[in-house]
């Protein structure tokens, strides 16, 4: 059973990207504060990035289930996410999107998690945020954060993570491991309750490409650091799939010589459904494709 721990959706983007609008055009592209980028693969064409084509490429990828956080720079999409649970709450987690304001209670019930863009806070201190932990330490709900780059809010989160021990925290994109600092974001795992997913570490050694051997050799360090344990796949679809394909995100993990197949089966799935407290999930059947 496969678990993605990073995914994104969105029905419209609204975001901002240092103050000005990230805005969706057509073949795949995003206005990305007036520079022009490929947001998606240029297949997505009016602009959204639904439920239902993750769940296709899932399908085809034999993903049981996922975990949908949220990034600034797409705009709140917890409406949308709220329905994509609704419609497919037995293969998905979902997060609210933390903007630096109270969030309801009622309203963060409805969600599993909070995400909290921690690179794109305006006040980077996250004790200045200690009310968000405290809260979903509160309401039983997990952390889901992208830390900033390096050691900056390093050990602001050391002190969260002791002061709420009983709080489960995802830390994403591999503590952007292409930036001088980033074991010690892997070092927060050692705290009983702080997981690492990898959602983006395809991205950051991009200029390496498929099948991204640097990537494995920080996997293996980081399970030196914390143990396989602690971590989990994630794709950070689809932004991610501009390069390569959904099934290539976990591919070369899952083809790699330097990891064993029990430490690939906790980092691809285990880990996660025990983290986000997944059922049993079926496993999407492997259907032969028109190249074999």
């Amino acid at each position: 059973m496969i678990i993605d721990a990073h995914v994104h959706l969105w029905d419209r983007q609204q975001g901002m990207v240092d103050h000005r609008p990230v805005v969706a055009l057509t073949g795949g592209r995003s206005d990305f504060g007036g520079e022009i980028r490929q947001m998606m693969p240029p297949y997505m064409l009016d602009g959204r990035n639904t439920a239902e084509m993750l769940l296709a490429n899932m399908d085809y990828a034999q993903v049981s289930g996922c975990v949908v956080t949220q990034e600034a720079i797409d705009g709140s999409q917890d409406a949308y996410l709220l329905d994509c649970k609704r419609q497919y709450g037995d293969r998905m987690k979902v997060c609210c999107l933390y903007q630096e304001k109270p969030l309801e209670d009622e309203w963060v019930r409805q969600f599993d998690g909070i995400k909290i863009c921690g690179g794109r806070l305006s006040n980077p201190d996250l004790m200045q945020h200690e009310a968000v932990f405290a809260q979903a330490d509160r309401l039983d709900k997990f952390i889901s954060i992208d830390l900033a780059e390096g050691t900056l809010q390093t050990d602001a989160m050391q002190q969260l993570a002791e002061r709420f021990p009983r709080l489960k925290i995802a830390i994403g994109h591999f503590g952007m491991v292409t930036v001088p600092g980033w074991e010690k974001q892997i070092e927060l795992a050692r705290n009983p309750q702080v997981f690492i997913e990898t959602g983006g570490i395809t991205w950051l050694f991009h200029q390496e490409y498929y099948p991204y051997p640097s990537a494995i050799k920080a996997i293996r360090r980081a399970i030196e650091i914390c143990g396989i344990h602690k971590l989990m796949w994630g794709s950070d679809y689809p932004r991610t799939m501009t390069a390569i394909t959904y099934l290539m995100s976990r591919d070369f993990i899952e083809k790699s010589a330097e990891l064993t197949e029990a430490e690939k089966a906790k980092l691809l799935g285990e880990n996660a459904r025990d983290f986000y407290g997944f059922p049993q999930l079926e496993v999407p059947p492997r259907i032969r494709n028109m190249v074999e």
